[in-house]
Order: structure tokens, then C-alpha cells, then sequence
């Protein structure tokens, strides 16, 4: 079978096995079937019955119905060799987002839309699971390919965890990639130690007194309060925290007031923090709820907060990173190569996965700015060069067959 669809005239995809590469028509079918029919976190049942529907066919043992919609499939090798456990980690759900791309695999689900690549990551997670299954002789323990709900929030990889995917039998390392516009096709973002940043949240409600516009001294002014905290919250970073963690605290939204002139007696706002130093999160917690006591103190306000920790930092095993980037670098051509220091201030619940076996989450570069191909992630025009499709299986299937042969 000869590949019909369009190659990146930058990539060469020579380093990439052939039985991969003729497997690629069935990657970007599999993709496009799975980007038509969106589903969001913990709803992914047409999904997760597409996945099942696949490993049945090929005779791969597998358990469904985890964390709601979470499937585990098990590969087992028949080369000898010392017997470990591999796991590969992949995300099956979209987002809350209207696609407005024209093209004939756009989303028929209105509202929801794969904007992030899960669904590419589901294709490659198959493609993988279908090429092991086939070259059992090829490799000598076993691979757990987890199809993970909900990574968008609130959150699949923890449940799945709680529910034993690490176990029986027992997960020795763990693997994963993000195909990532923010490189270009080709590229591979890896590193050891922090890779993405945690992730907490607030929502915290002023309250004031409303009143009269024209009678602001019989009032306590909750929009006041609000400005004043939010440009306060800014310091934490500026003068907080020491200036080599990096860390970032947003306001996303701020609701007050219905009409102008009429003083609030309520304002809403919630916010993200994220860092990479994970002795920071009671800090952030401890701090954020300070400055706004302190604040609403001095305006006679009172407040209502609501803080939580959601993701803690993605942090690579040294030892696993480094096998990652010895296999990318069989598969990637120069000059496009290996992105050593790769970090970005987004977060990713892989981390679960990564506080509780030593592994490594990597960006798969997708971008291709000629084809116009490099939207940035979330954004209703998302989408990514399904070459990278071919080579995530490649990246995959040789760190299995490099992991289980060493000692």
C-alpha cells in the first residue's frame, strides 16, 4: 500500500520503518474518524467504542470502562529477554470549542472540537498498539497502551491511576508525546527534569456593599476592591518569588455590576497559577489568600475563595528522557533535530502518571506553516500535519524495542 496523502517537502521520512509508513492512510483515516466526532472529558463512549472495536479485531487483550471511558490494552512480547512493563500514555478528549476549519473531517459535533491533537495522539497510540501486536517477536516485555478521558479537565489521569492501570502487572516506566504546534513538523521537544508547569486555580467572590454611583461613601465598592487585588496579585511573582522559578499568575475573568450607575456589592474573579517548583503550591495558596484578606480587610469588604490544586509540574526522568531523545534522533532528520531545553509553562495531568513511575512526556513537532498548518493549540482553526502521525508510531515502537533491550 503506497501512501496517498501529502508529505512535507521538510521531513524525510526515510528513518521512518516501511511497514509504518504504509501504515499511514489507516493513521489519518483513524485520525479524521476520531476529529468528526468530538467528545468531551469523560464523555469519550463513541470513542472509547471505536478503540475497542480496533483492538478486538486485532486480537489485543484489553480492559475497558476505567475512570468511566478509559480502555488499557496489553501487548505482550515474545522475544526473550528480562521481562519489564513499558507503559505508552495517550488522551482521547476535545474541547469545548466550534471548529471553523472547511474541511471534510471537521467536527459534526457543534460546540466541541479536537483543538489539542487528542485525536491524533489516539491515532498514534493505535497505529502503535497495531504494529506491536504485529511484531511480538520484535520485543521482549510488555506494553500497556492507556487511552486516557479527559486530560482537557477535570482531570483522567488520576482516577485511571486509583484504578490500578499501573498495576498487575506493575508499570516499570512510562511514555507519552503532544504533538505540538509551537514546532515545526519534524521536531522534537524533550527534556529531563520540569517539562510543564503546574497548574492550580481560584475563583474568589468580593463582598461588598452595592449602592447609588452618585452616593459612593454609603457603599463598599466591590469593583474597587477587585482592581486593587488584581494589580496586587501581579506582585506575588514580581517581588515573591525568587527570580530564577519561573512562574505565572492570570486573571482570566472578572464579573461585576449591571449598570453604571450602580455600585456593585459583588465581584467575581478567577484566576490561574503555574510554576514549575512544586514547593511552591502552598505558598501561591498561602499568599493569593493574604493579599486578598489584607485588601478587602481595608476596604471593610469581606470575600469568599475558592483555591485549587490541579496538576501538579510534568517532571521527566532523566534516564527515560534520555532514551527518548537517542530514539528521536534515529527518526528526525537535521536540520530540523532535537529541541534539548524544551519547556513551556502549560500542564498536562500526564504528571499523575510521571509522580508515580519514572518517565517522559515529549512534543512531537506538527506544524506546517506552508500548508498553513500551524494555528496555535485551542484555537478554532487548529489543526496539524498528519505526517507527524507516522512518526510518533516510529518514536513509540522504538523505545519499546530500545527499553526492553536494556538490562
Amino acid at each position: 500500500m503506497v501512501s496517498t496523502f501529502p508529505h512535507s517537502s521538510s521531513v524525510n521520512l526515510s528513518s521512518v520503518r516501511l511497514e509504518i509508513r504504509k501504515l499511514e492512510p489507516q493513521l489519518i483515516e483513524w485520525r479524521r474518524r476520531i476529529h468528526q466526532r468530538p467528545e468531551l472529558g469523560f464523555q469519550e463512549k463513541i470513542t472509547a467504542e471505536f478503540i475497542t472495536q480496533k483492538l478486538q479485531n486485532w486480537g489485543i487483550e484489553h480492559q475497558t470502562g476505567i475512570a468511566e471511558t478509559g480502555i488499557v490494552a496489553i501487548i505482550k512480547g515474545e522475544k526473550p529477554g528480562v521481562e519489564k512493563v513499558l507503559a505508552i500514555r495517550a488522551d482521547m478528549d476535545a474541547l469545548p470549542v466550534q471548529e471553523l476549519n472547511e474541511v471534510p473531517y471537521c467536527s459534526q459535533h457543534d460546540g466541541v472540537m479536537h483543538a489539542c491533537g487528542h485525536d491524533g495522539h489516539t491515532a498514534i497510540a493505535l497505529g502503535t498498539a497495531y504494529h506491536l501486536q504485529h511484531h511480538r517477536q520484535d520485543f521482549s516485555g510488555t506494553v500497556k497502551i492507556i487511552f486516557q478521558p479527559a486530560e482537557e479537565g477535570p482531570g483522567g489521569a488520576k482516577p485511571m491511576i486509583e484504578a490500578g492501570v499501573l498495576k498487575n502487572p506493575e508499570v516499570e516506566a512510562i511514555i507519552g508525546l503532544h504533538l505540538w504546534n509551537g514546532l515545526d513538523l519534524g521536531t522534537i521537544g524533550v527534556r529531563s527534569g520540569a517539562f510543564m508547569a503546574a497548574v492550580d486555580f481560584f475563583n474568589c467572590t468580593i463582598l461588598g456593599k452595592g449602592g447609588h454611583g452618585a452616593l459612593p461613601h454609603q457603599t463598599i465598592d466591590s469593583v474597587v476592591v477587585a482592581a486593587q487585588i488584581v494589580n496586587a496579585l501581579q506582585t506575588i511573582v514580581a517581588r515573591n518569588v525568587n527570580p530564577l522559578d519561573s512562574a505565572v499568575v492570570t486573571i482570566g475573568e472578572l464579573h461585576a455590576g449591571t449598570r453604571m450607575n450602580v455600585i456593585a456589592d459583588t465581584a467575581r474573579m478567577s484566576g490561574s497559577i503555574r510554576y514549575f517548583n512544586i514547593d511552591l503550591a502552598d505558598f501561591f495558596k498561602q499568599r493569593i489568600e493574604q493579599i486578598i484578606a489584607g485588601i478587602c480587610q481595608s476596604h471593610g469588604a469581606n470575600y469568599d475563595l475558592e483555591y485549587v490544586n490541579l496538576y501538579p509540574p510534568v517532571i521527566n526522568d532523566g534516564k527515560i528522557a534520555e532514551l527518548v531523545r537517542t530514539v528521536a534522533e534515529e527518526v528526525v532528520e537535521t536540520p530540523l533535530g532535537i529541541i534539548p531545553e524544551c519547556q513551556i509553562m502549560g500542564s498536562e495531568d500526564m504528571s499523575f502518571f510521571l509522580q508515580e513511575v519514572p518517565g517522559c512526556y515529549f512534543f512531537l513537532g506538527s506544524a506546517n506553516h506552508e500548508k498553513k498548518l500551524d494555528y496555535p493549540h485551542h484555537h478554532p482553526r487548529f489543526d496539524f500535519d498528519e505526517t507527524a502521525l507516522a512518526m510518533g508510531v516510529e518514536i513509540f515502537v522504538r523505545c519499546v524495542e530500545k527499553f526492553f533491550s536494556q538490562s
